[in-house]
């Protein structure tokens, strides 16, 4: 059984790769604010599984034999309102302000698709703590990171110097970097994509 992940993001991809997956690799290419916008105030953990299903069913339509990964995550913060990826660097700023000595959710779905419907999901969340962020600081990170965290849901790749906004994590690692990958590869186990 072939696996597609249904993602262009290096960290879903590095994450499969790194732990033995044999995949490739197709881009959805989902607009995900329109369909937001279409399912509306769906809970966090619903939404984030809902964008996740669109994109593994988009690709499986395109490869009906194939089994189809995709992820989504979003960072929710703790008055419930829900923080996209950064469309600028301002923007950028000021979701890392508003997160600044708050705790936030980072939700993360995972819904494997075949022959064009659902036929496995899974969403979990870490609990981020980020330490209050001085303006130097904030203005320094983005001068090294911006515009690589540009496709970043809460502006930070934790596996690089986004682990400073950090004073604590609670939950999954795999979790953090977009995907709850321990489940995903218990899964891929009882369809023989992996050696169980």
């Amino acid at each position: 059984m072939h696996l597609i992940l249904a993602s262009q993001s290096a960290s879903r991809q590095a994450m499969l790769a790194a732990a033995g997956v044999p995949f490739t690799a197709q881009p959805a290419l989902v607009d995900e604010d329109a369909a937001k916008a279409s399912l509306g105030r769906e809970r966090p953990r619903d939404l984030a599984d809902a964008l996740a299903e669109l994109k593994a069913l988009k690709v499986s339509a395109r490869n009906p034999t194939a089994l189809v990964l995709g992820s989504d995550s979003l960072a929710v913060l703790d008055d419930g309102s829900v923080l996209d990826k950064p469309a600028s660097r301002e923007e950028a700023r000021d979701h890392l302000e508003r997160m600044s000595g708050r705790r936030h959710d980072l939700v993360s779905a995972a819904v494997i698709a075949e022959g064009g419907r659902a036929v496995w999901r899974h969403v979990e969340a870490a609990r981020m703590f980020v330490r209050p962020l001085s303006y130097t600081f904030i203005e320094a990170y983005l001068d090294a990171e911006w515009p690589a965290i540009s496709g970043c849901v809460g502006c930070y790749r934790v596996e690089g110097p986004g682990v400073q906004l950090f004073s604590r994590i609670e939950g999954s690692q795999f979790t953090v970097l977009g995907m709850p990958l321990l489940p995903v590869l218990g899964y891929l186990r009882e369809r023989a994509v992996i050696p169980a």
